[in-house]
């Protein structure tokens, strides 16, 4: 194990084999965590970027089995902001530091490209980076997104298993959404994907090529969670993803992908109450506070009980692991500058 976890950190190279090995054995844990926290420091650096996320609508086309505002869920209240009540949390945002505003909403395409492309454009007067995490949409829509600003895009496979992924998400089509990943890297945006651990019939090797499906990709974010059971859901009666097994495939991901974003994600603090610190020390270097208004944040519920972010004990907890929260919008390897469609590899 300390063999395969030194080629990784030296080649950013294993195999399906070798990545499933490390996954299936956890005698060398903390050495995996400590090698990827070693890579984090080298190619990402100390620092640690926030980002503000606005859940600016929680109606969802989309009936994923393990969502709880999947749209088969009737007992959710269902909210829209408006327009102004967007930007205004945008410039709230801005004026309180942050760098990165990020749009999330279930797939609602009540907001159409040319909305959205209105409130990104009217956000990007703030001189800050703008994510959007709205859903499949076609490539038209995402070159509208693009030409209006925005930079990221973020789009979780959440298992690159045709067979598992086509279960989780009922007449859902898995080429159509790698083909929006493929998509969004074409138009030049920043493009962040993930994966879910703890779904039913995962295993490590598919668990594996999740990872080589980030690395052929050359996502530029991973976003890395257990899964946590909604009670109103098909899988409410299924166990929580393990812990431990999530950090690894984080911290794995960053051994293969030295210089993407990992935020530490949510679920991770919602399992267990050092969790983001405990994914800030393998690998990640992205924290994602909810900034939405406090009356919608209960409804905008993927999850039950959702972890927040109190800005005062994150900025100490993250002084005693010796980071520091960026002043930077945080572009992949630690650059304050976007991509460009020229620095974009051809993949046609």
């Amino acid at each position: 194990m300390r063999d395969l976890i030194e080629k990784a950190v030296s080649t950013s190279r294993l195999t399906r084999d070798e990545i499933a090995a490390v996954l299936g054995d956890n005698s060398c844990n903390q050495e995996l965590f400590a090698a990827a926290d070693r890579v984090r420091k080298q190619f990402a650096g100390d620092e640690v970027h926030l980002r503000a996320l606005i859940e600016f609508s929680n109606f969802c086309r989309c009936n994923c089995l393990y969502c709880g505002i999947r749209a088969g869920n009737n007992l959710v209240e269902r909210y829209r902001l408006n327009r102004e009540q967007i930007i205004s949390l945008a410039k709230k945002a801005s004026a309180s530091g942050y760098k990165t505003i990020v749009l999330q909403s279930g797939e609602d395409i009540y907001f159409t490209a040319e909305a959205l492309a209105e409130i990104v454009a009217e956000i990007k007067k703030l001189d800050v980076a703008v994510t959007l995490s709205i859903g499949e949409r076609s490539y038209e829509e995402y070159k509208i997104l693009k030409d209006a600003g925005a930079d990221r895009f973020l789009l979780r496979i959440e298992t690159t298993d045709k067979s598992l992924y086509e279960k989780m998400h009922p007449k859902a089509s898995f080429e159509n959404r790698k083909r929006c990943l493929y998509d969004l890297k074409k138009l030049g945006f920043e493009t962040g994907t993930g994966c879910l651990v703890g779904l039913l019939e995962q295993t490590y090797e598919s668990l594996a090529d999740d990872i080589l499906f980030f690395k052929e990709l050359d996502a530029d974010m991973i976003g890395i969670g257990p899964l946590i059971p909604h009670e109103h859901t098909p899988l409410k009666d299924c166990s929580a993803g393990d812990l431990t097994l999530a950090l690894k495939v984080l911290a794995l991901t960053r051994l293969l992908l030295p210089d993407i974003n990992i935020p530490a994600t949510t679920a991770m603090e919602t399992l267990h109450p050092e969790g983001r610190m405990m994914a800030l020390q393998s690998g990640a270097n992205v924290v994602m506070p909810n900034v939405t208004l406090d009356e919608y944040k209960s409804k905008y519920e993927i999850y039950p009980d959702k972890a927040n972010v109190n800005y005062g004990e994150l900025s100490e907890k993250l002084r005693q692991i010796g980071r520091t929260i960026s002043e930077k919008k945080g572009f992949r390897g630690n650059s304050d500058r976007p991509l460009t469609l020229n620095s974009v590899t051809d993949l046609e």
